[in-house]
């Protein structure tokens, strides 16, 4: 049991240097190694009860002084003590050194590294977290703020989504625990200092901190939670350690404040288990890796940020596709999923495609609705799908790129005055025929028609007063008909409160 408390280490030290010193206590007692070298690296984990010989000990020196890339020399020099105090992860380093190696011999030996597969990963892409409790000495809607920007720092990299679970099961859990909390004696805490925190690789899906640190969110003093909560996160996605300095999975956590960094090395690990992020899907934070926790706080200098709104967790990154049916009812799609808002604001869902229009694909990257017929129109690559309600129509889904339309079709929408549906890719856009979805002679034509409006629109739909309103990343612009240009511009999940982010969604679902 002393091995997992930060206050017996000191006399396990001593008891080693006397074995190793043939029974005299002839060294100087210094600050004794936190549970990060005796309870997580389990050099000497195994070797306490057989009286460890000198070279044992020194090997197990060496060893640390390697995985830590400090110079190798096997003495328990002040660096290397300085380095054990340091804060780190409770996950165990044993995989990862193997991997580590790899990595140093393979250029040595003049070939490429071979990627190590992972031991664990989800077999699916939407995640759900759920936040179990939180230190007592911070309030609850902060820490869910950070738990929430530590689980989007990922999903800006990679093809994850996550939502909140606010009950019930999820796939992912985050809890705080004292001491010895039933998952094995070598992963029991230890206070203030050594392991601040552990996790383990999917499917298990769970992450642990110590709730005696002095956890921290808004300023330099005590330890950062944030950090540590997206380091933990990494692992629940089935990353392990890194050898890169300053990567944010590294062992020891670089930065204990309110900023993370994803390294490259980190970047190509997430996406090497989940691919890169889906066009149109992502939120790419500046210089997309990076992600301030000061700006995620809404009380802080820069005022509410979109952090802030309240809703759909669509609301707090971006979505796939909108569009409107002929009775104002909104459809949001991101993923898999769809949300409908009504027209007093509120958003129910979200519900899987596959249970509104069975044989849909799997994801929606541009939809419309005739307000002829009430006919749905799905677009993703080369290929369209038309539904009337719920049934699918005779001969789709069909290869619309032959006809055409563009592959990956940006957004589409129904244009009353053209009395067509409208596709938009980058820079052109493209009026369909009546009855066959192929564009009308003439067409493609160029964006500068609808003067003001950018290009790469992920979304486009007509609201009643006669307005067109087209969406990229976090941003609408209003577009009049009359005026032909863009007349008005803002953040959408802000100020339009029919896009289902409104008050009327307070006790939605959170990111």
């Amino acid at each position: 049991h002393c091995l997992a408390r930060s206050k017996c280490l000191k006399i396990l030290q001593l008891l080693l240097r006397h074995s190793a010193s043939g029974g005299t206590l002839t060294h100087r007692t210094t600050a004794p190694p936190p549970q990060a070298f005796l309870g997580r690296y389990g050099y000497l984990r195994e070797r306490v009860g057989e009286a460890p010989s000198p070279e044992s000990f020194d090997d197990a020196v060496r060893e640390f002084q390697w995985t830590a890339r400090l110079p190798v020399s096997g003495v328990l020099d002040a660096a290397t003590l300085r380095q054990m105090k340091r804060p780190r992860c409770g996950v165990d380093d044993a995989d990862s050194r193997e991997a580590w190696a790899e990595r140093v011999t393979a250029p040595l030996a003049g070939r490429r590294a071979r990627l190590r597969k992972p031991d664990g990963k989800w077999y699916k892409r939407q995640l759900s977290y759920r936040l179990v409790n939180w230190p007592r000495h911070l309030p609850e809607g902060r820490v869910r703020e950070a738990v929430r920007a530590a689980f989007r720092l990922w999903a800006n990299v990679s093809a994850l989504d996550f939502w909140e679970a606010p009950a019930g099961p999820a796939d992912i859990r985050l809890t705080f625990f004292q001491g010895d909390h039933n998952d094995g004696l070598a992963n029991a805490f230890d206070g203030p200092g050594g392991a601040l925190a552990h996790a383990f690789l999917p499917r298990r899906g769970e992450a642990h901190f110590d709730s005696e640190e002095p956890w921290s969110l808004y300023s330099r003093r005590g330890r950062g939670l944030f950090v540590v909560l997206a380091h933990e996160v990494g692992h629940t996605l089935g990353l392990g350690h890194s050898p890169a300095r300053g990567a944010l999975m590294a062992p020891y956590y670089k930065k204990l404040g309110r900023a993370a960094v994803l390294s490259r090395d980190d970047v190509l690990a997430i996406q090497n288990l989940y691919g890169k992020p889906l066009q149109g899907s992502a939120v790419q934070l500046p210089g997309s890796l990076f992600t301030d926790f000061e700006a995620w706080n809404p009380d802080g200098p820069g005022g509410r940020e979109r952090s802030g709104v309240r809703g759909p967790h669509y609301c707090h990154s971006f979505f796939d596709a909108i569009t409107v049916d002929r009775e104002q009812r909104v459809y949001v799609f991101k993923g898999g999923h769809f949300w409908e808002v009504g027209a007093d604001g509120n958003a129910t869902g979200p519900w899987p495609l596959q249970t509104r229009w069975p044989g849909s694909p799997p994801r929606v990257e541009a939809a419309a609705v005739s307000e002829v017929d009430g006919k749905f129109y799905f677009f993703k690559g080369s290929r369209c799908w038309c539904f009337r309600g719920s049934r699918l129509e005779p001969g789709f889904p069909q290869r619309c790129h032959g006809g055409g339309l563009p592959r990956h079709p940006d957004a589409a929408l129904f244009f009353r005055p053209l009395g067509r549906l409208v596709i938009f890719k980058d820079r052109r856009y493209y009026a369909l025929a009546e009855g066959a979805l192929r564009p009308e002679p003439h067409y493609p034509r160029s964006l500068r028609d609808w003067k003001g409006v950018p290009p790469g629109v992920r979304g486009a739909l007509p609201r009643p007063d006669g307005s067109v309103y087209f969406f990229r990343d976090d941003r609408y612009w209003r577009f009049d008909q009359a005026r032909l240009r863009v007349v008005g511009a803002g953040r959408w999940a802000d100020e339009l409160a029919w896009t289902g982010c409104g008050e009327a969604n307070s006790g939605g679902a959170l990111f």
